[in-house]
């Protein structure tokens, strides 16, 4: 035996004695296993379904349409079926574990999709009138990762409503390592909302979002503390952000029980924790600002403060 093989056959046995350590991080012969893969293709085929052309192999002909949602629901009925058992199967919540119960869970869901594409017909009519760079709805949906972030998040939360379990959060699990925008497919998002550049958005679980609500790149609905635990699990952690809200880059609001009320709006930056009256306007003060040029006197920290609201909104 080569000294080669032999190192290879002690670093296998110490693997090996290290997996028996900790058995719940190994998976072998699990039939339950939901196959990560499936999922992706199934978001994939959701998406077409939603966005039908945007997103297809090859330009859909108006009179195969029927034909092509067709296929395309039955690919995602079955392969849906098939990893929703195995969701349930490896829960531990008590739910049914059968092929009927997965069945019917699917079926349930994509009866929801109408409903679905009704709430990203707002988001995309939002994007539109919210951004003065979008050239028009095409490019919303081929290339905004906001956009993209809320679609798969609207598909998640259905399947999150009827008790799915796991397979939500994998889908906005994938959203955001794609696009940097993090929303648990639990949080609750009226419609019309528009999320513009993203990178760094974070949505917490228990969040409710109203109607017509515009948050910008690095904001946070967050929770207080997380030190509880699972003994925290079904209390409201998570804000509750009221119609027609702007929140701008870098703003954190924090707390199950903080309540921005509607018209607010919410400059960068800022820090909040309790609640927010309607139509109220939020900035941070800076007073270290300065800004010196050669052609012009330094600019004072009250007249930048003065110009705050002129700049952004």
């Amino acid at each position: 035996m080569s000294n080669e093989t032999r190192d290879i056959g002690s670093l296998v046995s110490a693997l090996l004695a290290n997996y028996q350590d900790h058995r719940h991080l190994i998976k072998v012969a699990d039939d339950n296993l939901i196959n990560e893969r499936a999922i992706i293709a199934i978001m994939e085929n959701l998406r077409r379904l939603v966005f039908p052309g945007f997103f297809a192999s090859k330009p859909i002909r108006s009179d195969y349409l029927e034909y092509h949602v067709g296929d395309l629901l039955e690919d995602v009925f079955h392969k849906l079926q098939k990893q929703i058992l195995k969701a349930l199967s490896a829960s531990r919540l008590g739910l049914e574990v059968t092929p009927q119960a997965a069945a019917n869970l699917t079926h349930a869901y994509l009866e929801r999709l109408p409903k679905i594409r009704d709430l990203l017909a707002t988001d995309v009519e939002a994007a539109y009138e919210g951004d003065p760079a979008a050239f028009n709805y095409d490019e919303i949906i081929l290339s905004y990762p906001g956009l993209f972030a809320i679609a798969i998040n609207r598909l998640a939360h259905e399947l999150y409503d009827l008790n799915v379990p796991l397979i939500p959060r994998m889908m906005t699990e994938r959203a955001h390592s794609l696009t940097g925008i993090d929303i648990h497919p639990g949080a609750v998002i009226g419609h019309h909302f528009f999320i513009d550049h993203g990178t760094g958005i974070v949505v917490g679980e228990t969040t409710i979002i109203g109607d017509y609500v515009k948050i910008y790149q690095g904001v946070t609905l967050g929770a207080l503390s997380t030190r509880g635990g699972h003994l925290l699990d079904g209390v409201k952690r998570h804000p509750t952000i009221e119609d027609h809200v702007t929140i701008y880059a870098g703003a954190s609001i924090l707390g199950g029980s903080t309540v921005v009320g509607e018209g607010v709006v919410i400059g960068s930056n800022a820090f909040i924790t309790k609640s927010i009256p309607e139509k109220t306007k939020v900035s941070v003060k800076n007073t270290e600002l300065h800004m010196i040029s050669d052609q012009q006197p330094e600019i004072a920290p009250e007249a930048l403060q003065e110009e705050f609201w002129h700049y952004i909104i």
